[in-house]
């Protein structure tokens, strides 16, 4: 095995590459070294075994866990096969890369494109190819301040990745909380004009892009990992029967949200105002995160789902364990 100052650069090179898309060319301006140097670095990370590549199953993918899952709950499945030795961090950049591929198809001139912020909705970001359509408009789906900070700066630079991507489009933000301190202040909120305004924007939405939220994830969400919720709401939440979040609502396992208080707070769409959006990409990652996956399943929040093999695995199993 490689070690040393070869091996750190071949891992970088292979890392800009591979995970991150940049060309050849980006990266031998970097590195101050050549095209031909680059391409020869490329070809010694796989030869040496560092890059494997995998291949992704095609939309409408006839395997047995894709087509299963497809026909129980009447979606678009796409897998990624993943080796099971990689990192949490390279699954989830493998699965994200094709997921932008299959946003980036859904999305037409004067299309309204909502975004759930968080991890999956940023690594898609990271891997977006700017294509020319006309009159996008990228719409924030939640809320995103909270008790410790004014305003999420992460929210508004991954509209801002979105909106570079579809022609400069246009951004509507959510200026709200993600989740609320009082129920009669969110009430009192969607009242407002502006507030409506916005409300509004996300019924009429076109495509929507998101992931699933757990507590436990390999891969933290956001939400749970940077103090949008207490842990006395948390708790309550799952004692409520929440096993994960979907555009920061809660939801339980057979899909239902209602009944579940931390909701009467939460500031993003629910599982069934999401019906009215016509493409519904879910983005997952992460198998620990396949029972959250398998709960929005069951709550019809999802159209399109792109996932990595052992997660699609692992959700299959769920599914004829408990059905």
């Amino acid at each position: 095995m490689l070690r040393g100052p070869q091996a750190e650069l071949l891992y970088q090179v292979a890392q800009r590459h591979y995970v991150e898309g940049a060309t050849m060319d980006a990266i031998a301006a970097e590195l101050g070294v050549s095209r031909p140097t680059v391409s020869r670095l490329l070809a010694k990370a796989r030869n040496t075994g560092l890059v494997r590549i995998t291949i992704a199953e095609p939309p409408g993918s006839q395997s047995p866990t894709a087509v299963a899952i497809a026909e129980r709950f009447g979606i678009q499945v796409h897998i990624v096969n993943v080796v099971d030795s990689v990192s949490p961090t390279t699954r989830i950049n493998m699965v994200a890369k094709l997921a932008a591929k299959i946003l980036t198809s859904l999305v037409k001139d004067e299309s309204s494109l909502g975004v759930a912020w968080g991890v999956t909705a940023a690594r898609v970001a990271r891997q977006l190819d700017p294509v020319k359509v006309h009159g996008v408009r990228v719409v924030q789906m939640n809320g995103s301040a909270h008790a410790y900070e004014a305003a999420l700066p992460y929210a508004g630079s991954l509209l801002q990745m979105y909106a570079q991507a579809y022609g400069n489009a246009t951004i509507v933000p959510f200026p709200v909380p993600a989740f609320f301190d009082h129920a009669g202040t969110k009430e009192a909120m969607w009242r407002e004009r502006s507030v409506l305004r916005v409300l509004n924007e996300i019924r009429r939405l076109d495509v929507a892009v998101f992931g699933v939220g757990y507590p436990n994830a390999r891969v933290p969400s956001h939400v749970y990992a940077n103090g949008y919720i207490d842990p006395g709401d948390l708790s309550n939440a799952i004692a409520d029967g929440a096993v994960g979040d979907i555009c920061t609502v809660l939801i339980r396992a057979d899909g239902s949200f209602r009944g579940i208080a931390l909701n009467d707070r939460a500031s993003g769409p629910t599982p069934e105002e999401m019906q009215s959006i016509g493409r519904r990409l879910c983005v997952v990652g992460d198998p620990s995160r396949s029972a959250v996956l398998l709960a929005a399943l069951r709550a019809r929040a999802v159209t399109d789902l792109v996932c990595d093999n052992v997660t699609a695995r692992t959700l299959h199993r769920m599914i004829e364990s408990t059905e």
